[in-house]
């Protein structure tokens, strides 16, 4: 939600699915679970076919409804693109020279490092300094989800600190 720089990341490509799920980036992290349709799909639904345990009390959609008034803001997502995009070209100018990366890529702040190499030793080391990365794919992908209100010093910070403990992709624990 929003993550993408776009308030559903489907929009950027162009695609409406049937049926989306949902949960809980809708209410800030509460546990939530919603399910959207089309009118088609909903037209084949009826009162009681589907049910939920989050499907979420007057708190928590009241929650959500914050969050979705905050994030659809076309100045909102249109920060998450800039903050995404500036983070790329950080990384790019960081870690472009690195033999292991092949590649810088993402959508809004959600960004991923394809490297050459497992990227468990990048994610030991930057985690012992303070930043915490995912890895996908094969393991061989650092993954960067920064939070949406993230500014661009932490971006910064967090760019200086991945180019820091590149070495340790060479087996390097010196730093």
């Amino acid at each position: 939600m929003g993550r993408s720089g776009y308030l559903w990341a489907h929009e950027a490509y162009g695609v409406f699915p049937d049926i989306m799920t949902l949960a809980k980036p809708l209410a800030g992290g509460l546990s939530i679970g919603v399910v959207l349709t089309t009118e088609r799909i909903a037209a084949a639904i009826s009162s009681g076919d589907h049910g939920s345990t989050f499907a979420g009390g007057p708190l928590i959609c009241h929650a959500a409804l914050a969050v979705l008034d905050k994030i659809q803001k076309p100045e909102f997502l249109a920060s998450v693109s800039k903050k995404g995009l500036y983070l790329k070209e950080l990384l790019v100018q960081k870690l472009g020279g690195n033999s292991h990366v092949k590649e810088v890529r993402g959508l809004g702040l959600l960004v991923g490092i394809e490297l050459d190499v497992s990227a468990s030793a990048l994610g030991d080391a930057c985690r012992n300094s303070g930043l915490l990365i995912l890895t996908a794919g094969k393991g061989n992908v650092v993954r960067l989800a920064p939070p949406l209100v993230t500014s661009e010093q932490e971006l910064e910070q967090a760019a200086d600190i991945l180019s820091e403990y590149m070495p340790s992709l060479d087996g390097d624990t010196s730093n």
